[in-house]
């Protein structure tokens, strides 16, 4: 069952403070947080570039801003202060920058024409909006003309120009008669883009009406219409007989000459046409000729792009949406009729704006961090970069030395306060620019916790569950839990930890119940927390409903016993068919029953006993089935042995179509147990002959049915009937079947691509079945090329499930394709795939390693990243690789075995833990990708600090009479330091009675201790630890051996197996042959209670008691350490550390 999650509260409040690429911190979305801390300006709202105003209206420009202290605003006009105080008409929004221009006491709206630039600005820095183009919408009148009328012969081709007035934006243009009746169009007549009326050949019924354009213009919502045009048409046969209009050969009967078609739109055999990277492109052809030509188009060297194209205006027009540079090339239109064809060619080259590969994000940092800001666009032509800082350019703006440019790249390096600014990059080319701000903000916050105090969290035993720990600092504060609120930071084993200082659990038991603390600490101060886990049982139902078989009108009664936790509250449910069930009043639910009186026919189906509390629930079912009465035939056959149903046989193909077939069978004897399905199965002799497939199932109350089929396989059927009992043996095959073939409809899944050497990249799919070959010599036309790049597909026809690029830069993206084709054709477009050719070793080394020590076990790392393009593949970790050299303490051999941290993701910093206290160690730095590691940083050397001992090893305790007892142990394996002596508490108890304790101090060299017993009568627990100057270490608790008296005595005790008495305790690596032997000396034999016949049995029974309960076994350990201390920069979660 999944973990019970946590409050919704908590939810909301998760912080997943993940590092960006520049190590920057997120600030939550809280709102107390949000308003505390200092922040630049950001624009979070401005008008279009483009900034086109109705003229009737008030102007409106648009800035909004957000900052801390909340910013000021101000506004340049063409380059130039606009000082709104000294014109009445403008005014600026309360809190805002919005500009509004107001004419309602008279003004021209021209007048303010021009480009506008909002500046908002605090005492952290300036943002600056787009450059706002204002221009007031135009709809000037046409002009006033006479219009002769047009004499056109019939059958020649006839433009009637628009010409409409330039308005702004740009007008629609539609063509009406003067009596607002919309002209019919089609492909002989038909509206250009450029609005102009075209007709391939003027036919007689073209001067029954007039031709007026008109133009609406948008922000006026006004139509203003030209004179119309009146055609006089010289014809041959002036009767207009309507009749000739859907005549076969309408032209000859009119005695129009025909003509091979001519272009009127563009004119010549070729013209070129530039387009924008992300705009429509539309292509348009339009010729005279007679009968009307038809226009077909296409791509040299290449396909149409069909997910992307469509023919408009009777297909006069190709338009080509969301244009990318792969859509450059040729294009030619055919226009074609009975008499010949002719073509045009349209060179298309696309050009593109600058637009976003990093857009610079703001960064907000510690003091003393790295980190950068990141400006990469791309364009046709390449766009240039121009930095600001605060509206002012960068070069003119006072020197940092903090600060240093590379291209498109501003690196910061040991940030202060006094770094805080607002960046503007500015990305231009001829086709447009755009302009991005990224403030630089320097936090210094002490540890805050986001979420409730003392949440309560419920869980049940065994699953998995996950406490949350939303925190913020900055620095970013290390976090670790712990429990009770003591003992070591938990992480490792049962417990993990995650970057956003989530503590999982993977296994709930009993003992993980109690108060778990998160403390988060960064330099200048630490936060906590606590949560507190409840353990409950499940709720499990150990006595299940059976199935039953009951007579009609009889009672019946479904168990459903439940064993839950007490503290939740139980609900029980019951389900028929799967669905609620409805308690009628014929039915009676109880806590741990559900009785149904006067079964009858309908009752018959599935009954599920729904067990739930707030945190789980169980299932069990049963089924029950209804018989008739029993004075019924069916009755007597309910007596006979059922068996599974024999096979059904005479399998018959009818309706044979070319996607479907009917499979008609006769049922075989169900053997008194009626068939409740019918499965078909399939099998083909191309792709995997011999092996029977699944196709469908049906209810067992028929025997025929229409199978839908796939194209080009050879089917052959075979049925399989289903009781209560089992399957049956499948029939005999049907005669075959081969359905005709088509192109493929689909194309292979799974498809990849990925580097298995550094030149390399391999392209793999998942091959297609013979249901969806739909025809023969399957295969499939792989196509690849470099991303973002303008280069042509490479492509190939590939018969397997593989194809091996060779020869490619080392990791570099590429676009795939892998589409499906048969003889009959080619299956759709297939999607593109991102693939990348294969890794190298990194080439480069973290640089500037530092080292902090945090505490005698733990110390934080910092490093500068390595750049992206020495990596040579995806970047995984880095890896620090540490070892111990030395202890501090002399003559005390240490293991110099490496060991390594991983710290997953591109980031600047992490923690090393589990290290051994008073010893120099040594480290080295890697940066890992998918190939492997890279060079190995400057090996660096630290120390750490004295810390606590463990537990003395081999603690035993004896009793070689009543009167003492003597005590041992061994030095502990880790000193972790100068070892000044050993703490002994002891304690008398006697069943719950405990006594007065009493402590004893001794010196580092003593191992032995002897005790005169003040009591006879009670036992001793006794807690040993070791110390140093840091304090007391890990404590190990024993207790004095039962006194004889307390054994029971037996006559005669039967063999029994031994019985192995469990102890937990902390075992060394180096104590594996005292732990076997205290094993074995912990095995006692059970021996049941009977009462003693003799006296002298009694006796013996003492004296080997006695002499069993003599104790060394593997101490257990309680834990006294201190906490451990708080380091005073550690920014990430513990890095994941392998076991030596």
């Amino acid at each position: 069952m999944a973990r019970q999650p946590p409050p919704p509260s908590v939810h909301a409040a998760i912080l997943l403070f993940l590092l960006s690429l520049s190590g920057a911190i997120k600030i939550p979305m809280d709102p107390s947080i949000q308003n505390e801390l200092s922040q630049p300006p950001t624009i979070t709202k401005q008008s279009v570039k483009d900034h086109i105003v109705d003229p009737r209206d008030n102007i409106l420009i648009e800035c909004e801003a957000k900052g801390n202290p909340a910013p000021s605003f101000h506004w340049t006009r063409n380059s130039r202060f606009f000082n709104i105080a000294k014109d009445p008409r403008v005014s600026m929004r309360r809190k805002s920058g919005t500009l509004v221009i107001d004419f309602r006491s008279g003004g021209r709206p021209e007048e303010y024409e021009g480009e506008y630039q909002c500046f908002a600005r605090n005492k952290f820095g300036t943002a600056l909006s787009n450059r706002i183009r204002l221009q007031v919408s135009k709809s000037p009148l046409w002009p006033k003309e006479n219009l002769d009328p047009v004499v056109v012969q019939e059958g020649a081709p006839l433009t009637l120009q628009c010409n409409p007035p330039p308005g702004l934006p740009s007008p629609v243009i539609f063509w009406m008669s003067s009596s607002m009746e919309p002209i019919t169009q089609d492909k002989r007549v038909s509206q250009g883009h450029n609005g102009d009326l075209y007709f391939s050949n003027v036919m007689l019924q073209d001067m029954q009406t007039d031709y007026s354009c008109n133009a609406r213009f948008h922000f006026t919502h006004t139509i203003q219409q030209k004179n119309a045009f009146t055609l006089k048409v010289l014809t041959n046969n002036p009767y207009n007989d309507s009749s000739l209009r859907n005549h076969p050969d309408m032209y000859s009967a009119r005695g129009v000459a025909e003509r091979t078609p001519s272009f009127m739109y563009p004119q010549g055999t070729a013209s070129s046409q530039m387009v924008l990277r992300g705009t429509d492109l539309l292509l348009e052809c339009i010729a005279s000729g007679v009968p009307t030509p038809d226009i077909a188009w296409y791509k040299k060297g290449g396909d149409l792009p069909s997910d992307k194209a469509k023919f408009e205006n009777f297909n006069k027009a190709l338009r080509i949406t969301n244009v990318s540079e792969e859509d450059s090339g040729e294009y030619f239109c055919l226009a074609s009729n009975k008499m010949g064809s002719i073509r045009h060619t349209i060179s298309v080259r696309v050009k593109a704006a600058p637009y976003w590969l990093d857009e610079p994000k703001n960064l907000i940092l510690a003091p003393g961090e790295d980190g950068r800001l990141v400006c990469r666009a791309n364009g046709n032509p390449k766009p240039t970069v121009q930095w600001m800082v605060n509206g002012e350019p960068l070069q003119s703006a006072p020197p940092n030395p903090n600060r240093e440019v590379a291209g498109d790249t501003i690196i910061f390096r040991d940030t202060q306060i006094s770094s805080r600014a607002v960046y503007q990059c500015n990305t231009s080319n001829e086709h447009g620019y755009l302009l991005a701000n990224a403030f630089v903000s320097v936090l210094d916050v002490p540890p805050r916790m986001l979420s409730p105090r003392n949440q309560l969290i419920r869980v049940i035993l065994y699953n998995r569950t996950r406490l949350d720990c939303p925190f913020f600092g900055s620095p970013i504060p290390t976090l670790r839990w712990f429990k009770n609120g003591q003992g070591s930071n938990l992480d490792g084993g049962n417990y993990h930890v995650y970057e956003n200082g989530s503590l999982e659990i993977k296994m709930i038991r009993k003992e993980d119940q109690g108060i778990y603390t998160c403390v988060a600490t960064n330099i200048l101060g630490k936060a906590e927390n606590q949560v507190r886990l409840e353990v409950k049982d499940p709720t499990r139902i150990y006595r299940m409903p059976e199935d039953q078989v009951a007579k009609r009108g009889t009672t019946v009664q479904l168990e459903c016993r439940v064993k839950h936790d007490p503290s939740l509250k139980l609900m029980v449910s019951w389900l028929k068919d799967d669905e609620p069930l409805y308690i009628g009043n014929r039915m009676k639910k109880e806590d741990d029953s559900l009785t149904i009186f006067g079964v009858a026919e309908r009752d018959q189906g599935s009954y599920t006993c729904v067990a739930s509390t707030e945190l789980d629930q169980d299932l069990a079912k049963a089924y029950l089935t209804v018989l008739a009465d029993q004075a019924t035939p069916t009755n007597r056959l309910a007596a006979l042995p059922k068996g599974r149903p024999d096979r059904p046989r005479d399998l018959e193909l009818t309706d044979l179509a070319e996607r479907s077939v009917r499979l008609t069978w006769i049922p075989g004897d169900d053997n008194n147990s009626p068939i409740t399905d019918y499965v078909v199965q399939f099998e083909e002799d191309q792709f995997q002959p011999g092996v029977w497939h699944d196709h469908s199932k049906f209810p067992g109350s028929v025997n025929s049915a229409i199978l839908q089929l796939s194209p080009y396989v050879n089917y052959q059927f075979r049925v399989i009937a289903i009781n209560e009992v089992g399957s049956s043996h499948p029939s005999l095959p049907s005669e075959r079947y081969r359905t005709s073939g088509a192109p493929p409809e689909s194309n292979p899944a799974d498809v990849k691509g990925e580097g298995t050497r550094k030149n390399n990249m391999e392209i793999t799919w998942t091959p297609m079945n013979a249901t969806s070959a739909f025809g023969p010599n399957l295969r499939y036309i792989v196509k690849w090329r470099r991303r973002e790049t303008r280069e042509t597909w490479n492509n190939a026809t590939v018969w397997g499930s593989r194809y091996v690029v060779g020869q490619t830069p080392v990791y570099v993206p590429y676009e795939i394709r892998v589409q499906a084709e048969n003889d009959f054709g080619k299956g759709p477009e297939p999607d593109t795939v991102i693939g990348y050719s294969g890794e190298d070793y990194p080439r480069a080394a973290p640089t500037d390693v530092k080292i902090r020590v945090l505490n005698s076990t733990a110390i934080s790392l910092q490093w500068n990243r390595v750049y992206p393009d020495t990596v040579q593949g995806q970047l995984r970790e880095y890896r620090a690789y540490y070892w111990r050299e030395s202890s501090l303490l002399k003559n005390l051999w240490v293991s110099q075995k490496r060991q390594q941290a991983s710290f997953p993701g591109d980031r600047p910093r992490g923690v090393v833990s589990r290290l051994f206290p008073y010893s120099n160690y040594k480290l080295e730095m890697v940066v890992v990708n998918g190939r492997g590691d890279g060079p190995r940083s400057e090996t660096k050397e630290f120390t750490t600090p004295e810390g606590v001992p463990s537990a003395p090893r081999r603690f035993r305790v004896r009793q070689p009479n009543l009167e003492t007892i003597n005590l041992e142990w061994d030095h502990p394996e880790h000193p972790n330091g100068i070892l000044i002596g050993y703490t002994l508490k002891y304690v008398a108890f006697n069943g719950t009675k405990l006594g007065k304790q009493i402590v004893e101090n001794f010196s580092p060299n003593q191992t032995k201790f002897t005790m005169q017993r003040a009591d006879p009568v009670s036992r001793y627990r006794f807690t040993l630890s070791a110390r140093t100057q840091v304090g007391s270490g890990e404590a190990v608790t024993e207790e004095s051996p039962a006194p004889p008296n307390e054994a029971t005595p037996t006559a005669a005790p039967p063999t029994l197996p031994p019985t192995t008495v469990s102890v937990t305790g902390v075992v060394s690596s180096t104590d594996a042959t005292a732990t076997a032997a205290t094993t074995e000396a912990t095995t006692v034999p059970t021996i049941p209670s009977v009462a003693p016949t003799t006296m002298a049995t009694t006796t013996v029974a003492t004296t080997t008691t006695t002499a069993a309960t003599t104790m060394e076994r593997p101490p257990t350990t309680t834990s006294e350490t201190k906490m451990p201390e708080s380091g005073p920069r550690a920014e990430e979660e513990e890095a994941q550390v392998p076991k030596s």
